[in-house]
């Protein structure tokens, strides 16, 4: 069974988490020592990490972003800080989800089914990689990477899906619906704001890019994708 990393200082929650993981037949490993998460990371190698926001020495977004120097395994927050700029911080640095404390067992063990499914199970990319391709701009989703022209720059696993539906659906408008199905399995606990910060980094990558209003959004129905940087646009 995979392996899960609990980054957690309350110890008795801890431990509850430990019970209740293992009873559906995880692995499940505990940080004791909140100076060196990833070392013991990397040599645990487990396959998605429950992380808190409020530890010792560094908080919970200074690790996450240390985790993704190495990997991309999922990670999800688990948190009593449920303002929105934390759950803004938390996928800018890097997190696949956040749950806010106090939580049902049952919503964590189900969000972290369904992160394991996408990164390794069933919805995991194929072998044989894919590009998707549109006016010169490539996202080569198994390698996470957009290439434009001679740059290219990494992209999360849910930034690679949000651009691959766009991508692929041009000149369609993708609704938010589709996005919401397809980013998360159970939508009724994605908060709605998390789709829009999730848009906001693609539209960053991008102008990592040189590439300025590429998605466009739809009032009341999704966004789709606009060509900005096509022939017109060449300096």
């Amino acid at each position: 069974m995979p392996k899960i990393m609990i980054v957690e200082d309350d110890p008795k929650l801890a431990g509850l988490l430990r019970s209740h993981l293992e009873k559906y037949g995880y692995e499940v490993v505990s940080v004791v020592k909140f100076d060196e998460i990833v070392e013991f990371f990397l040599e645990e190698q487990p396959e998605l990490v429950l992380l808190d926001v409020n530890l010792p020495s560094y908080d919970g977004f200074y690790w996450c972003r240390q985790i993704r120097r190495v990997s991309t395994c999922p990670i999800l927050f688990i948190s009593a800080r449920s303002g929105e700029m934390d759950q803004v911080m938390a996928l800018e640095n890097g997190a696949d989800d956040y749950i806010t404390k106090p939580f049902h067992y049952d919503v964590v063990t189900a969000k972290i089914r369904s992160q394991l499914r996408r990164a390794y199970g069933e919805y995991a990319p194929k072998m044989e990689e894919r590009i998707i391709e549109l006016q010169g701009l490539s996202l080569y989703a198994e390698r996470m990477e957009l290439h434009f022209r001679h740059a290219a720059v990494s992209v999360t696993k849910k930034e690679a899906i949000l651009l691959e539906m766009l991508l692929k659906r041009f000149p369609r408008v993708v609704s938010r619906e589709a996005l919401l199905e397809k980013l998360w399995d159970d939508q009724s606990f994605v908060d709605e704001n998390t789709l829009n910060v999730n848009v906001t980094r693609v539209r960053k990558k991008l102008q990592e890019l040189g590439i300025e209003d590429a998605i466009e959004t739809i009032r009341g129905e999704g966004y789709r994708i606009v060509p900005t940087w096509g022939e017109g646009n060449r300096s």
